[in-house]
């Protein structure tokens, strides 16, 4: 059984580009615990506890900080879930996203 890349050569198959990476950010408020902002960096973006401390110092002091770079779609579904369980916690966290 032939492929459609069977006469394609190699070096043509590999221009395909890696899609745009967007930075997850989030921002310091006066309100949301540092314990909150934590539960999410640990719970949304997979980080172990001392990661999450040191990106959550990093919003706290500089106000604002990368929490991972993804595709557009994961990106944006990250975003929501961010905003949407603060929301649901009574937290104004504030998260937005930005092409790297």
């Amino acid at each position: 059984m032939a492929t459609k890349h069977a006469n394609v050569p190699l070096l043509e198959r590999s221009k395909v580009k890696p899609p745009k990476l967007y930075k997850v950010i989030l921002l310091n408020d006066d309100y949301t615990t540092m314990e909150f902002v934590i539960e999410v960096l640990t719970v949304f973006f997979k980080m172990s506890m001392e990661q999450a401390t040191q990106v959550m110092l990093k919003v706290h002091n500089d106000g604002s900080a990368v929490c991972g770079l993804y595709p557009k779609d994961i990106a944006e579904t990250k975003v929501n879930q961010v905003i949407g369980y603060a929301t649901q916690h009574g937290h104004p966290l504030r998260c937005h996203m930005e092409e790297n």
